[in-house]
C-alpha cells in the first residue's frame, strides 16, 4: 500500500476508533451494548460495565495498531483481523428485531441498527488490511458495499417523515444545510438530501463500469461523509463534557469509516486501472 493513502487511512481508523473507545469508557454501559448482549442473551452473564470494558479495549487496541501501521507494515494484518472481529458482533445483531422499526411506506426502516450498519464498513477496511495481496476485486467491492449501502439506505428513508424528523435537529443547526429549511418545508428538504444519496450511490456503482466517473464519484459521495462530521461541532448534543462523544456523537464519528472505505476504493480502483494500462494486447 502506498505511503500516500496509507497514512490518511490509518489516521481516520485511529482517530474513530480512538474516539469511541475512549468515550466508551467515559460513558459505562448504555443501551446501544445492552442491544447487542440481549442480542446474544448474555446480559446476565457478566456486569454491564464489564462488556463496555471489553468494548473499551477492543477499540482502543485498534487505534494503537492504526498507528503502529503507519510505519509497521506487519502490524496491518493484525489490525485487520481485529477490525473484522469488531464488527462481527455488532453486524450479527441485526437478526434481533429490536434494530428494525414497523414497516413505513413499504420501506425497511431501520431503528437502533442505523449505527449497527456502518460496521459494514469497519469490516470492508479489515478484510483490505486482513488480506494484503491477492482478490483485489474481492476487497474493492468490500468497501465499495458499505459506501452505498449507507447511501441507498438512509437516503431512502429520508423520503419518510420518521427520518425526516429525525435530521431536522442536525439541519437545522448546520451552517451548511440549514438554509434549506428557509426555502423548502421539512419533508421537501429531507426528500432532496435522499435524492442526493441515491444519486451518488448510483454514480458509485456506474463508476465500476465507467472509470472516468471515479473523481466526481469520490467527491460526491465523500462529501455527505465530510458534512456528517460538521455536525460533531455544529450539534450541541454531539459532545459531552462527561462523556467526550455522546452516544448521537458516536453515530456521527463511524461515518469516518466511509471516508476511510473511499480512500481504500481509490487506491485499489486506480492500481486496476493502472493494471489494465499495463497489461500486453
Amino acid at each position: 500500500m502506498k505511503q500516500a493513502y496509507s497514512t490518511p487511512l490509518f489516521i481516520l481508523i485511529a482517530l474513530s476508533t480512538g474516539l469511541l473507545g475512549v468515550s466508551m469508557s467515559l460513558m459505562g454501559h448504555h443501551k446501544n451494548i445492552e442491544l447487542i448482549t440481549d442480542f446474544y442473551g448474555i446480559s446476565s452473564w457478566l456486569a454491564g460495565n464489564i462488556y463496555n470494558s471489553i468494548a473499551l479495549l477492543a477499540l482502543v487496541s485498534a487505534a494503537i495498531l492504526a498507528i503502529v501501521s503507519i510505519k509497521v507494515e506487519k502490524a496491518r494484518a493484525v489490525l485487520g483481523w481485529l477490525l473484522i472481529a469488531i464488527s462481527l458482533v455488532p453486524l450479527v445483531a441485526l437478526f434481533d428485531e429490536n434494530m428494525w422499526l414497523a414497516q413505513l411506506g413499504g420501506f425497511p426502516a431501520i431503528g437502533s441498527g442505523q449505527g449497527v450498519i456502518k460496521y459494514f464498513a469497519l469490516m470492508g477496511l479489515g478484510l483490505f488490511l486482513a488480506k494484503p495481496t491477492g482478490a483485489a476485486s474481492l476487497k474493492l467491492w468490500a468497501n465499495v458495499f458499505p459506501v452505498f449501502l449507507v447511501l441507498v439506505w438512509i437516503g431512502g428513508m429520508k423520503f419518510t417523515l420518521f427520518e425526516a424528523q429525525g435530521i431536522e435537529v442536525l439541519v437545522k443547526t448546520s451552517p451548511l444545510m440549514s438554509w434549506m429549511y428557509d426555502v423548502w418545508d421539512l419533508q421537501t428538504t429531507s426528500n432532496l438530501i435522499g435524492v442526493y444519496d441515491l444519486l451518488a450511490a448510483a454514480l458509485l456503482v456506474a463508476c465500476v463500469f465507467y472509470r472516468q466517473l471515479l473523481l466526481p464519484v469520490i467527491v460526491l459521495s465523500g462529501a455527505v461523509f465530510v458534512v456528517t462530521q460538521t455536525f460533531l461541532f455544529s450539534w450541541d448534543a454531539a459532545i459531552s463534557a462527561e462523556t467526550l462523544l455522546s452516544t448521537g456523537g458516536h453515530f456521527l464519528i463511524k461515518d469516518l469509516w466511509f471516508i476511510a472505505n473511499l480512500i481504500v476504493f481509490w487506491h485499489l480502483f486506480n492500481n486496476s486501472m493502472h493494471s489494465t494500462d499495463q497489461a500486453p494486447s
